[in-house]
């Protein structure tokens, strides 16, 4: 009898067992059959393709990199001709050449070279199926700073100001193009479109999982990720601010007999730009010191031609807000000198490290003498954060210390 009750003990027990063992491997199965939740778990950054697909081929290719504990992102824009030397046929040609509509695999192994990031998630959307998409979420709102008349067999209109664009609206913003114009124009209007399709896709996720708008949703995209994954992904998308988010195209040199853009320092540069970037997302900063953009005016000091404008466009691709540039009261600086007057100690040494400067001199906005009753209008002029004169230790990327 004795030894009946301790049988169904050691049953019950090997019972429970089971049990917690069937639990834990269920909770293992499902981190790991869930990418999304296993990022959050491992706290890494998401990084994720979205491409606008025309004809077959990528309009718009940018790479999304969110931190989901802090909720900020950074946007990479890809251009279609930009030049590198592609793995897949060893050889310098446009890296949009690695696309395939039914296989972007190489396309986004070709960009995680690139970046020197994994990109862990791929979206595709033709242009069709965005203006079927922005229709489901009811139009996306953009601001257009001049109005645009063309008149043809096709007439494109767009008033200035904010306006919401319905599906038909926003095929013909990201697609058209005039002759005489900049093509870098062409490249903003996509970035504008695109942060405001991803800030209107977050407004309307709630809705989007309402079965007859999720189903119509999921046709849109071209994408390898389960429909679980992409909910998800989406659900932590929607806490993106994209109003505090920038987007930085891949820049380069355009060498036209090629019509190629070449990454700027055989691309180190451009892995320096994500790697600042992934940690500006990932510091955790108390108040609103996180979503600062810093000032910059930058001061040549050298007689080298252009040389400030050149160092201007570098630090624009670090994030930094270059609003002067010019020359500096001589040109005979020896050494590369940062004046600071943010009165933030880290930030400025951050700043300091994109080019390896160490010589930092404090400032402070106001000078100590005047006191608030002398203030004049001239003397409340807005100054930059940093000012940055370049000297002769300066080669264009870094100071050397010579």
């Amino acid at each position: 009898m004795r030894r009946a009750k301790t049988d169904a003990s050691i049953f019950i027990l090997l019972i429970i067992i089971l049990i917690l063992a069937a639990g834990a491997f269920f909770t293992v199965y499902t981190i790991r059959s869930d990418p999304v939740e296993e990022a959050l778990t491992e706290n890494r950054v998401i990084n994720t393709l979205f491409v606008i697909e025309q004809d077959g081929k990528p309009l718009s290719s940018f790479v999304l990199m969110f931190y989901p504990a802090t909720k900020r992102a950074a946007v990479f824009d890809i251009p279609g001709n930009l030049g590198l030397i592609l793995r897949h046929i060893d050889r310098v040609d446009r890296i949009d050449t690695a696309y395939n509509q039914h296989n972007i695999g190489i396309f986004r192994e070709e960009i995680e070279r690139l970046l020197g990031v994994e990109v862990g998630y791929s979206l595709v959307i033709t242009t069709e199926n965005l203006g079927r998409a922005v229709d489901l979420v009811e139009g996306v709102e953009i601001l257009i700073p001049s109005p645009v008349e063309i008149y043809g067999d096709a007439p494109v209109l767009f008033p200035s100001g904010k306006i919401t664009l319905d599906g038909d609206k926003a095929r013909i913003y990201v697609t058209y193009e005039l002759p005489d114009e900049d093509r870098e124009m062409a490249v903003i209007r996509r970035q504008r479109f695109f942060l405001g399709f991803l800030k209107r896709l977050g407004e309307m996720n709630e809705y989007l999982k309402n079965p007859e708008a999720a189903h119509l949703f999921r046709t849109c995209f071209t994408t390898s990720m389960s429909q679980r994954t992409k909910v998800r992904l989406f659900d932590e998308f929607a806490g993106i601010d994209t109003d505090r988010t920038g987007v930085q195209a891949v820049g380069g040199n355009f060498r036209e007999a090629l019509g190629l853009v070449l990454p700027y320092y055989n691309g180190s540069l451009i892995k320096e730009i994500v790697r600042q970037s992934l940690g500006t997302l990932t510091r955790r900063v108390e108040g609103s010191m996180s979503e600062r953009v810093f000032t910059v005016e930058v001061l040549n000091g050298t007689a080298e031609n252009g040389l400030a404008g050149r160092t201007a466009e570098l630090l624009r691709g670090f994030g930094y807000d270059v609003i002067s540039v010019g020359n500096a009261d001589r040109t005979d600086y020896e050494l590369t000198e940062i004046i600071d007057r943010s009165g933030f100690e880290d930030m400025v040494n951050a700043f300091g490290e994109v080019i390896r400067c160490a010589n930092i001199r404090y400032e402070s906005p106001v000078p100590d003498e005047e006191s608030p009753e002398d203030l004049t209008m001239q003397n409340l002029e807005y100054r930059s954060d940093f000012t940055l004169i370049i000297g002769r230790d300066f080669n264009g990327r870094y100071v050397t210390g010579r």
